[in-house]
């Protein structure tokens, strides 16, 4: 009884944490370009990691860091960019609708590629949070017909980069320490996100000089400590004492969250679009619920 509370703790909070991460990413914008706001975010990130886990990277074998480093590049490196990117054309509310594909790819590369099992309740669960997601998906696009939906790809392509890295994680680096694997990860990441922040036009004058350009620093610390490398541990360990699919259906609880966060600032909601959250909570419940 207690792993269970200890996981759903864990669950809870990553849904909070990274619910508020869009907001975060839609309100750096503001300041920032994608490219320099998904180089930052992980160079922040890394020095934070770094710092409080630099001595647990020599508990990383030799024949780990090949998937520590795809680990950090799928499931931290891209992701930063590619979600920054979206949200410059779709709402910060309809890019963690899309986040929600993380489970159903999950299962489907758990099974195809990494041949970890999965059971007809978690797939029962997943589609019908799978369909809450699309019902939220549809009414999004019909309140905001103005937003350039071809962006949504590059959230999908995430999803996909976040799945392959909760089974690496599951199947490869099970044994490692989660703040070994998160300071590992931004080991190797952290250099190539150096030199994107270089050809991004950041240390150009008008960069600067940009009104938003403080509160947007401002914020990319908040999301860079809580949003990124605290989560990272908390993902992690969340992993390694449940199933790769529990703990990537946190992109089940993180709409919510980001939809409150949406509402707050401005953006457009529907009864449909509370009624599918509801959906998808039932399907989270469905895919984690033990037999008697």
């Amino acid at each position: 009884m207690k792993s269970i509370n200890i996981k759903w703790a864990y669950l809870l909070a990553l849904s909070l944490i990274w619910g508020t991460s869009f907001i975060l990413i839609k309100k750096s914008l503001l300041g920032l370009t994608a490219f320099q706001l998904g180089s930052l975010r992980t160079i922040v990130t890394g020095l934070f990691l770094l710092i409080a886990g630099y001595k647990s990277l020599k508990t990383i074998g030799k024949s780990q860091w090949k998937w520590v480093a795809l680990s950090g590049f799928l499931g931290s490196f891209f992701p930063a960019f590619f979600f920054a990117i979206a949200e410059t054309e779709i709402d910060s509310a309809v890019a963690s609708i899309l986040n929600s594909l993380v489970p159903l790819n999950t299962i489907l590369l758990g099974f195809a590629v990494f041949k970890i099992a999965s059971t007809k309740r978690q797939v029962l669960g997943v589609i019908i949070g799978f369909i809450g997601t699309a019902i939220l998906i549809l009414k999004g696009a019909e309140l905001n017909p103005d937003q350039n939906y071809l962006f949504a790809g590059y959230v999908i392509a995430s999803t996909i980069m976040y799945a392959a890295n909760v089974n690496i994680i599951k199947r490869y680096l099970q044994e490692v320490k989660p703040l070994a694997i998160a300071a590992g990860n931004y080991a190797v990441i952290i250099i190539p996100a150096f030199l994107v922040l270089l050809f991004s036009n950041f240390f150009k004058a008008e960069t600067f000089e940009n009104p938003n350009f403080g509160s947007a620093i401002v914020y990319v610390v908040i999301l860079s400590f809580f949003g990124t490398a605290l989560a990272k541990v908390l993902f992690n360990k969340l992993v390694q004492i449940s199933t790769p699919v529990f703990a990537s259906s946190v992109t089940y609880l993180m709409p919510i969250v980001a939809l409150i966060w949406g509402v707050l600032d401005g953006e457009g909601f529907s009864f449909l679009q509370g009624l599918a959250t509801i959906i998808i909570l039932i399907g989270v419940f469905l895919s984690h619920r033990r037999k008697q």
